[in-house]
């Protein structure tokens, strides 16, 4: 499971990444990916957190997933859910610090098996990351 710090739970955090950010669709799924801005901030080393507050102001990558009831019901939502977010949960920690990644199902990843799911994933990141997908504004 995600650390509550590391899950979208608002809706405009899910429309802010949806919208803001570059989508690639592989196989079962389609990935937003938002990337943090770079500032040129990077030079300034952050303060350690001392309490739980700060350590949630702490930028970390976020996730949030989109189960539709197109994919079926909700026994087989929940788990391709549970299956998103564990595979997702690997690889958080390779996107950049304050990365926001929105993982939606499509109908057919309610057949799809769990290694067919990781292998959509990691090419739909890799496609999301490398600019291809990117939205035109």
């Amino acid at each position: 499971m995600l650390a509550a710090a590391q899950r979208l739970r608002r809706s405009s955090e899910f429309a802010a990444a949806v919208r803001g950010g570059r989508r690639a669709g592989r196989g079962n799924l389609v990935v937003h990916l938002t990337l943090p801005e770079t500032t040129g901030s990077e030079d300034i080393a952050p303060k350690p957190a001392r309490d739980g507050a700060e350590a949630e102001s702490a930028p970390v990558s976020r996730a949030g997933f989109v189960v539709s009831k197109a994919v079926g019901p909700a026994v087989v939502r929940n788990k391709v859910r549970r299956r998103l977010r564990h595979l997702t949960r690997e690889r958080l920690a390779g996107l950049p610090t304050g990365s926001s990644l929105v993982v939606r199902a499509l109908p057919a990843a309610a057949t799809s098996t769990y290694q067919r799911l990781g292998v959509d994933l990691d090419a739909a990141l890799a496609a999301a990351r490398s600019g291809r997908g990117r939205r035109h504004r």
